[in-house]
């Protein structure tokens, strides 16, 4: 029994002079309303209420006590029922933390998007393709593709990130198209520093295959500009590869090779309550996100 409840049985007994009355209000037995009041006068050491067969009524001290709580426990009401309107809203400082290129090719013109529909969010949005600490750098969510190495986070799956070889046709004219992977031994690779390992492509049912390569960006914007003037092949994200096939400066190679797809997905903190704003993005980019992606059609 704690106190509140006491309280608030108190409160409800004066106001409706009865303890039938006052249990069916707050939904409990006749027997536990008339525990919870004397529980508050063994509580307090006095008597507030006069029982009898036909009515309750207050004692001087019980209707001295009852004018002082009823407007506190009115306040308490109205702040509870404030914070919880004001979790309930969309607004306040949205920190994000996105990867460098899936921000630049798809994130940023959906995160306007969003800023637009809801007017009372001010994004904070750090574009990285470092792992943050969430808890310790006071960011909200994270966007992340593939599995993350933090345990603790909880991963709402958004979207399939499909990872395909690509090369352009003045290359492959000039060097012959790749069958299978073992052929990438006799081609020039343009590595990407952000893989864990850029030496190893992963294919579909096979060891990682370790390639070799004179050039090596740490960010696959700069590996498919490489690869569109024919220096070489490239294992990318299909969301960057996707346009320039499309426009025909890229061909896919090894398609039948392709490994499976990785997972785009919001990160948070488990066991921490996911404030509106939060529930409000990733119920968005879920929606967005239906469908195969727009990057994976037309070719």
């Amino acid at each position: 029994m704690d106190r509140m409840s006491c309280d608030r049985m108190f409160v409800s007994v004066i106001e409706l002079g009865s303890f039938t009355a006052a249990a069916q209000r707050l939904g409990v037995s006749s027997g536990q309303a008339s525990k919870l009041v004397a529980k508050l006068e063994s509580d307090l050491g006095v008597q507030l209420l006069v029982r009898s067969t036909r009515a309750v009524a207050p004692t001087e001290i019980g209707l001295g006590y009852y004018q002082r709580l009823r407007p506190l426990i009115e306040e308490f009401d109205a702040l509870d029922a404030s914070l919880r309107s004001a979790s309930d809203r969309v607004q306040g400082r949205l920190r994000l933390s996105v990867p460098v290129s899936f921000s630049a090719q798809v994130l940023a013109p959906m995160l306007a998007d969003f800023a637009l529909l809801h007017p009372e969010v001010a994004l904070d949005v750090a574009v990285t393709d470092r792992q943050v600490t969430l808890v310790d750098e006071g960011i909200d969510l994270a966007l992340r593709i593939g599995p993350s190495r933090d345990t603790s986070l909880i991963a709402r799956r958004l979207c399939p990130i499909r990872v395909i070889c690509v090369a352009s046709p003045a290359y492959l004219a000039a060097r012959g198209t790749p069958h299978t992977p073992e052929d990438l031994a006799g081609h020039d690779c343009i590595l990407d520093g952000n893989f864990a390992d850029p030496h190893r492509w992963t294919f579909r049912d096979m060891p990682p295959l370790r390639v070799e390569g004179r050039i090596s960006f740490a960010h696959a914007e700069g590996c498919v500009a490489a690869a569109e003037r024919g220096l070489g092949l490239t294992m990318t994200p299909s969301f960057v590869a996707g346009p320039r096939i499309r426009a025909g400066t890229l061909r896919p190679v090894l398609a039948a090779y392709e490994a499976p797809a990785i997972a785009l997905s919001a990160l948070y903190p488990a066991g921490r309550h996911l404030a509106a704003k939060q529930r409000a993005l990733i119920d968005f980019l879920v929606q967005r996100f239906q469908g195969a992606p727009d990057w994976d059609q037309g070719w």
